[in-house]
């Protein structure tokens, strides 16, 4: 299992190793022990842009979740590459701030719902939604996050 982390930020404040940590612990509170995950952490501009280009929304957000696998692995002993997730530093601040939260903990909310996302969990819909939410619920549990936090 390997994170890859990418920054193209400065000066956030954030602890790349603890985001490996706990990326690392929700894999495998999700079974997915041996999978890897790449996690970019970018600001408003960049991911407006992947907004835009990807979902035809011409603003910023905070998280995308770019998935790659989609079932069994098609060559058994490669490495399984879940996908990407591509976070704004600048909105998990903001959001962070919004709920008087440090934006670590707002960053691993983020984390989960990336990953869910990468394992084909939506939200459009009540039923999906409640399901994702509560799944949210159980990571945030497995990685000793307070929900609500």
């Amino acid at each position: 299992m390997a994170v890859y982390l990418s920054n193209a930020t400065r000066k956030t404040g954030l602890d790349f190793g603890a985001v490996e940590r706990t990326v690392d612990a929700l894999l495998a509170a999700l079974g997915e022990r041996g999978s890897s995950v790449s996690v970019s952490f970018v600001r408003d501009p960049k991911i407006r842009e992947l907004n835009r280009t990807f979902r035809g929304f011409d603003k910023p957000t905070d998280v995308l979740s770019f998935p790659l696998v989609d079932g069994d692995d098609a060559y058994p002993g490669a490495e399984r590459l879940l996908g990407d997730i591509v976070i704004s530093v600048d909105t998990a601040r903001r959001q962070a701030a919004d709920y008087d939260a440090p934006l670590d903990r707002e960053v691993q909310r983020l984390l989960i719902h990336g990953v869910l996302h990468l394992l084909g969990h939506d939200h459009l819909l009540p039923d999906e939604r409640a399901a994702m939410e509560a799944e949210e619920r159980r990571l945030a549990d497995a990685i000793g996050m307070p929900w609500p936090y």
